[in-house]
């Protein structure tokens, strides 16, 4: 049977729309969250055929987050919904607002709710290091900023592809005879398959070695620096100081010195106890709170929803 008790209730939407996946989650006016969903990814939407990749997405993980209340994706009215999106939210707002029924709709950069999930809606500044990088902060005031960014080819320094491409270049260095000793050699030519390095680096051009596949060796880098290697360390520690050094970036630009400002950082690359200790090297010094996200990016977007509406909720209630 339908939940009656939620029928009388504005419901408000927050989305995650990412390359790999799309998480949603829904809240009741009282600040509680009544429903969780995921699908597949929503990001593309340029061809006729990823408009409705996300149209399929967005309906199959709104669905199930409404689920428990008994309802249907067609006749849901949401008071208000924010979607967070990968790649940028120009070319996907007009495609959502066809397909959602809301009072008021924002969509914005999965960067925003990373930094509304990682502070609970505070001001603040938050560190991305997945396949890539970047920073993004916003003040009291409203004002945002943001570093990095700028792809695999031109930046996305600390991210796990240059990770992995710093310590490909470590290992030519010692192929050559002009870099210090590492097992890091010998770990690439085993997970890459190259004769020698220098194959590796050709292998890594072709659609072979597409980016993703290059970026998930970064574990291994992590692994011969937990061993005992000093040049995997620096490379680690390296991607560390450069992730801190968006954050700090971001951080001069929206906050007064001497403000205590908390500062998120998300993603896989900081699974690395080496990239934490490079961050916290050069934040710690400042009156910088760094922290884990109190929440995803998901209930991220729905405190941007709540806020979007003008509703001030408790964030100590947004759990399922």
């Amino acid at each position: 049977m339908p939940d009656e008790t939620h029928h009388s209730l504005p419901l408000y939407l927050g989305v995650d729309g990412g390359q790999s996946h799309t998480k949603v989650a829904i809240g009741d006016g009282r600040g509680g969250i009544v429903g969780r969903g995921k699908a597949g990814p929503c990001n593309h939407v340029r061809s006729g055929e990823g408009r409705e990749k996300l149209r399929r997405a967005v309906t199959e993980a709104v669905s199930e987050a409404l689920a428990p209340l008994g309802w249907s994706f067609s006749e849901t009215q949401f008071a208000a919904a924010c979607f967070g999106m990968s790649g940028g939210p120009e070319d996907k707002r007009e495609l959502i607002a066809e397909l959602l029924s809301c009072d008021r709709l924002e969509v914005t950069t999965d960067a925003a709710i990373a930094l509304w999930g990682g502070t609970g809606g505070q001001p603040g500044v938050v560190v991305i290091a997945g396949t890539g990088s970047m920073a993004f902060g916003r003040n009291a005031s409203g004002k945002t900023m943001r570093a990095g960014g700028w792809g695999y080819l031109f930046g996305d320094e600390g991210g796990a592809f240059d990770v992995v491409r710093n310590a490909l270049r470590a290992a030519l260095r010692e192929e050559e005879g002009w870099g210090p000793a590492s097992r890091l050699r010998q770990m690439l030519l085993e997970a890459g398959g190259g004769a020698d390095v220098n194959d590796l680096l050709h292998r890594f051009y072709t659609d072979e070695f597409p980016r993703q596949r290059v970026a998930a060796l970064a574990p291994l880098v992590d692994a011969v620096a937990a061993a005992g290697d000093a040049v995997a360390k620096q490379v680690l520690l390296q991607a560390g100081r450069s992730l801190a050094g968006y954050g700090a970036a971001v951080r001069q630009r929206l906050f007064a010195a001497t403000e205590t400002v908390p500062v998120v950082h998300v993603g896989g690359a900081f699974n690395s106890r080496f990239v934490q200790e490079g961050f916290r090297e050069v934040l710690a010094t400042t009156a910088n709170e760094i922290m884990m996200p109190r929440f995803d990016p998901a209930v991220g977007a729905l405190l941007a929803a709540y806020a979007l509406a003008g509703v001030e909720v408790d964030a100590s209630r947004l759990v399922l």
